[in-house]
């Protein structure tokens, strides 16, 4: 009788380590590459800073960005190529910063005065919601073009 005990306990251990791996393997396995590229910049000053965020909350700063990157500008455009994301919904906003201040400059009436814009390019005069900007990154990968305003 023991050993049938054990033999139980042994085998419901190797069923929950064997989903363990499988549920592992696959969500590797969704991992994927996504491209962004950053069009239409002012001048080859400064860099350009990525936020990516897979959340309402965390678009509306209530919750931790994905991924937050500040790239330099080399050129008229700028790319950022991000390995093993896993595959579901996204939204990016960028900004550029051209006088490396960190932060996004504005006139005296709240204008930004650098360039900036988000996933989907969303025609707003307003920051879009995370809907507006939202795309889904399939497990094959991606590529997504911004044009900076």
């Amino acid at each position: 009788m023991p050993t049938r005990k054990l033999s139980m306990v042994t085998n419901a251990a190797l069923s929950v380590t064997l989903s363990a791996a499988a549920l592992l393997a696959s969500s590797l396995a969704l991992a994927a590459d996504l491209k962004i590229t950053v069009t239409d910049l002012r001048s080859e000053k400064g860099a350009v800073g990525f936020s990516v965020v897979n959340s309402a909350a965390a678009w509306n700063g209530k919750a931790a960005a994905v991924e937050r990157k500040m790239v330099p500008v080399t050129g008229a455009e700028v790319t950022l190529q991000l390995t093993d994301v896993p595959a579901g919904e996204y939204a990016i906003s960028v900004m550029h910063d051209e006088n490396g201040n960190g932060e996004l400059d504005a006139n005296f009436m709240g204008m930004p005065t650098e360039g900036y814009g988000f996933s989907n390019n969303p025609n707003v005069l307003r920051k879009p919601t995370y809907d507006e900007a939202r795309f889904e990154l399939s497990a094959e990968g991606g590529a997504i073009t911004i044009r900076l305003r």
